[in-house]
């Protein structure tokens, strides 16, 4: 009786002990996956780190949105110079509008992908674009469309059009295009939440402004 409760009681010991030790083995795994996971909160807020921190608002998403395929036709416009543009500062200006405007849409798309935004609006026409008929209300921007954009024939009198001829379309196309940008900053100076984002708008008005004045130096000697 004695040897079998001896036995008894070491068993008991064994299983306690064999608890113990699994419970620390459990506490331990525990605080890994708690450190795991603060290194992973942490490593995620700084991939996620916004290019436009501080809060926003509608007006600021709406302002990237409409401004992307706006330069993206100035774009379109810029490079219609190469082979057909006549005067050479027209040519110039046409590169200055691309390396300024082609880095801005890069920019605008970062802000709207951190602020969990879609590139164009919901109800965007063909392709997942806005509608940019001018005055159409495709865009809804104020009272009208978006403002300054070209029309396909627009465009399409600008691609067939060469020299003096090109020149004179581009400049006043130019200017009308850029004043309708002008329009679009200075309403998110107004309405916008974010600072980057009014910071760009502000540089948009600064040198959009300045190539319009260029531009009409340009027609009147034309």
């Amino acid at each position: 009786m004695t040897n079998y409760r001896h036995r008894g009681l070491a068993v008991v010991g064994i299983v306690a002990t064999g608890g113990l030790l699994l419970t620390a083995c459990g506490g331990n795994d525990d605080m890994k996956g708690m450190d795991h996971g603060s290194k992973d909160s942490s490593a995620s807020a700084k991939a996620t780190a916004s290019p436009a921190p501080g809060g926003f608002n509608d007006a600021d998403v709406s302002f990237a949105q409409m401004m992307i395929p706006h330069h993206q036709q100035a774009l379109e416009m810029a490079k219609l110079a190469d082979g057909r543009a006549g005067d050479q500062q027209i040519t110039s200006l046409a590169g200055k509008i691309e390396r300024a405007q082609d880095p801005e849409i890069r920019t605008m798309k970062s802000w709207l992908k951190s602020w969990g935004k879609p590139v164009s609006p919901s109800s965007g026409g063909k392709d997942g674009m806005p509608r940019m008929d001018h005055g159409s209300g495709g865009m809804d921007h104020g009272s009208g469309g978006m403002d300054g954009m070209m029309s396909e024939k627009d465009m399409d009198r600008l691609e067939a059009a060469k020299g003096a001829a090109f020149d004179r379309a581009f400049a006043q196309m130019m200017i009308d295009h850029h004043k309708g940008a002008i329009t679009m900053a200075e309403d998110e100076q107004k309405k916008g939440r974010n600072a980057t984002a009014k910071k760009l708008a502000g540089d948009v008005i600064k040198n959009q402004s300045a190539e319009v004045t260029t531009l009409r130096k340009i027609l009147d000697r034309l």
